[in-house]
């Protein structure tokens, strides 16, 4: 499997995650199931039905970040190069075929928000922006095809 690069400070955030999931979540959940047992005949008890699948899914959950937190590759911000394109770096792009400007942020796993400009480093448009320099021409694969960036700025924040 492959490493998930996140902050010190995203990786204490998904533990914390995961501790609420497993303490106070499931424990609510597991009450209402017993709440529900009480009822009677769980062939035809909906709610019981309900919680055990809600049960499922959050337990889910807690198994997807629990893997990434495995997984975890911590980077130390103060050691990537600040003159190209790495993880945390906040990118003003220009997009080639629209000629138009974008500006968007590599993140790691859980702080993604593509609608806020915040790519996934292991993304494809985040793998094809790593190790840019201002002024390169970048092609990366898409699902939609090919798009073509030129590097217009780049801070770390």
């Amino acid at each position: 499997m492959s490493s998930v690069p996140m902050t010190r400070e995203a990786y204490q955030r998904k533990r914390t995650q995961v501790e609420l999931m497993e303490g106070d979540q499931m424990s609510a959940i597991t009450e209402k199931i017993a709440e529900a047992r009480a009822e009677g005949d769980l062939k035809e008890n909906a709610e019981y039905h309900a919680q055990r699948e809600a049960q499922g899914l959050l337990q889910a959950k807690i198994n997807q970040i629990k893997g990434q937190l495995s997984r975890a590759q911590i980077i130390d911000m103060a050691t990537v190069p600040r003159d190209e394109v790495a993880f945390g770096a906040t990118v003003k792009v220009l997009d080639l075929d629209f000629d138009d400007e974008e500006e968007m942020t590599l993140v790691g796993a859980g702080d993604e928000d593509y609608d806020a400009g915040k790519y996934l480093i292991t993304s494809p448009v985040g793998q094809g922006l790593l190790g840019s320099k201002i002024d390169d021409v970048v092609e990366i694969v898409v699902p939609a095809g090919t798009t073509r960036f030129k590097i217009l700025e780049i801070r770390y924040e």
